[in-house]
């Protein structure tokens, strides 16, 4: 079996002696009037296959890293092999020759450079240092090896057990790294993660039967298994839960209370960890995709706030209140009536938004995703510290995707709010936009499970916009709802930046947040919180949509009567996710194709 590198010096070299030196019968003098464009062709897909077989073998052998049946081997040795394999990988990607490439292997390019530029990145900038964040890091990522687990054998719960007995060694593993942060200037800070040690603690149960890990044994036994087999697997499981899992966690849970916490750094901002000015840079060309400075992204969110602030004003106006913005975001903020009694009355409004929007998705869409998607509860092992929803996608084909609704602290959740946040998180938002992605079957994988931040976050922006085109919003409190939720994106450029490139401090990005939204307070401290420990994520929502609503100004302008809103998602949606300048362009490529069309017609 070839290795990627072999490719490159094989296939790929072939191809590029075609393209360059062309076809020996071209310049003989003798050949057809057609020859040239046949060599072009010839060319063209030559080099189109050279990269397909370089580009499939790098990412294959990407996913094969640190995968096995245990937890990946987070030692030291082990994660500068990948980072040096994955450099590698990247520089052998920077010398194909990408003009050569047809256009949509030029985007297939774009992706897998995106995926392993991050990777090198996040190691050179020390990412592995701080593999945690306020809602959540690598020991609630745990939780996932459930869901993301199909039984369909019984070697399969071996597997399973045999990875969940890797648990300590893993978790000891990052410990480390956290230790080595530590001494070297890197640690989430401590204001941010106050209260983070409850999202260890939720794994240290006193029955091993109550533990999310013990899930798949709780399901009905499968027919594949015997009934003995079964209850050794169960007691197996309960055992390694027991003796060896929960006191991982334990040990863990007493690190970050007495170590960890107690000595991370007191400032916020990323400028302020070692080169941090740089990977605040790094971090905004990630998640925007866009060459922005810090400045420049801060004036554009001051501008956005200004303009839906006075939007903010007149949906008030509707609502016959009296007294001033401060008053009624206080009034939203404290009435009863506008939060759920229960965690069953949020998660049926939320179904009940959901299954209204799915009526109105023809209207607005020329294609729909086969994959379902269910509502549920976020986690309770990490609903204190989680934002208010957010969406679970599923690579697996015998499991529906989830749009997830935070339930903890019900007079924190206001229904207003309900309708954005469902468009958003469910459809036309994030499922829909994910799952066409995963089953564009003529895409390579690494193209379909490849998430551009600015493209999918901005989608979902949009998508709560459109909701009011799709007859959603009809009450003032929920267009304010949806408003104080864009309010809140834009916001984000403004706190995001303001913390992390101009010295703000936490309760003054905390202030101006609750000032311009109706976001509950407890809302806004998680949100902050996030933001802090995840600098430039939360750029990506506005500067997106921002695009996004741009395009369909200038398709509505230049096609007139011609618009189809249908055509135009398709032609949003129909690469997938990716950076906004190749949105940018493609869209603007069919613009200009259409308007073309109509002046032969």
């Amino acid at each position: 079996m070839r290795t990627p590198s072999s490719y490159l010096s094989t296939a790929l070299v072939a191809a590029l002696a075609v393209t360059l030196s062309g076809c020996a019968s071209s310049g003989a003098g003798t050949a057809s009037a057609d020859a040239p464009a046949a060599t072009a062709v010839t060319r063209a897909a030559s080099a189109d296959q050279a990269f397909s077989e370089l580009a499939d073998s790098i990412y294959q052998a990407y996913l094969n890293q640190g995968r096995g049946v245990e937890l990946t081997d987070m030692s030291p040795v082990a994660v500068t092999a990948r980072a040096e394999q994955q450099r590698q990988w990247l520089q052998q990607l920077q010398q194909v020759p990408v003009a050569e490439l047809s256009r949509q292997q030029q985007i297939n390019h774009r992706m897998l450079v995106y995926r392993l530029q991050n990777a090198v990145d996040g190691y050179d900038y020390n990412n592995h240092y701080q593999p945690l964040n306020a809602e959540g890091g690598f020991h609630s990522n745990l939780s996932f090896m459930v869901s993301n687990t199909a039984f369909r054998s019984a070697q399969d719960y071996q597997d399973y057990l045999t990875r969940l007995q890797s648990i300590p060694r893993y978790l000891e593993q990052q410990t480390a790294w956290l230790q080595r942060g530590l001494a070297a200037g890197y640690s989430q800070p401590q204001a941010a993660m106050k209260g983070f040690e409850e999202s260890i603690s939720a794994y240290i149960v006193q029955d091993p039967s109550e533990s999310v890990f013990f899930a798949p044994f709780t399901e009905a036994k499968p027919a594949f298994v015997s009934d003995q087999q079964w209850q050794q697997f169960g007691a197996r499981a309960q055992d390694i839960i027991d003796d060896e899992v929960v006191p991982a966690y334990q040990q863990l849970f007493n690190y970050m209370v007495m170590d960890y916490l107690p000595n991370s750094r007191t400032s916020i901002g990323a400028s302020e960890l070692p080169n941090g000015a740089d990977y605040y840079q790094n971090r905004i060309k990630h998640y925007t995709t866009l060459d922005l400075t810090p400045a420049e992204i801060h004036q554009m969110g001051l501008a956005e706030v200004k303009r839906i602030r006075n939007e903010m004003a007149l949906v008030i106006e509707k609502t016959g209140f009296e007294g001033s913005f401060a008053e009624f975001t206080d009034y939203l903020r404290s009435d009863p009536k506008f939060y759920p009694q229960s965690a069953e009355e949020l998660l049926q409004y939320a179904s009940y938004i959901a299954k209204k929007m799915d009526g109105e998705l023809p209207k607005f869409f020329k294609l729909l995703p086969r994959q379902p998607y269910g509502i549920a509860p976020v986690p309770a092992e990490i609903a204190p510290k989680y934002t208010t929803g957010r969406y679970a996608g599923t690579g697996r084909d015998d499991r529906a995707s989830f749009y997830w609704v935070n339930t903890y602290a019900l007079e924190r959740r206001p229904l207003y709010q309900m309708e954005a946040l469902t468009l958003h998180e469910a459809v036309p938002g994030h499922h829909l936009q994910g799952a066409l992605a995963r089953e564009m079957e003529d895409l390579p994988a690494y193209r379909r499970h490849t998430y551009i931040s600015a493209f999918g976050e901005g989608w979902g922006l949009y998508a709560e916009w459109l909701g009011k085109e799709a007859g959603f919003y009809q009450d003032p409190y929920s267009d304010f709802g949806r408003l104080s939720y864009e309010m809140w994106r834009a916001a984000r450029l403004v706190v995001d930046t303001g913390m992390h490139a101009m010295g703000w401090s936490r309760d003054q990005a905390m202030e101006f947040m609750a000032s311009n939204t109706a976001l509950s307070m407890h809302n806004v401290q998680t949100e902050i919180d996030r933001y802090i420990t995840w600098p430039g994520q939360a750029l990506s929502y506005k500067l997106g949509e921002m695009l996004i609503r741009k395009l369909r100004i200038e398709a509505e302008d230049a096609l007139g009567a011609h618009f189809d809103i249908r055509e135009f998602h398709h032609q949003v949606l129909k690469n997938g996710s990716v950076p906004l300048d190749i949105l940018e362009q493609e869209v603007r490529a069919w613009i200009d194709a259409s308007v073309q069309t109509q002046a032969n017609s």
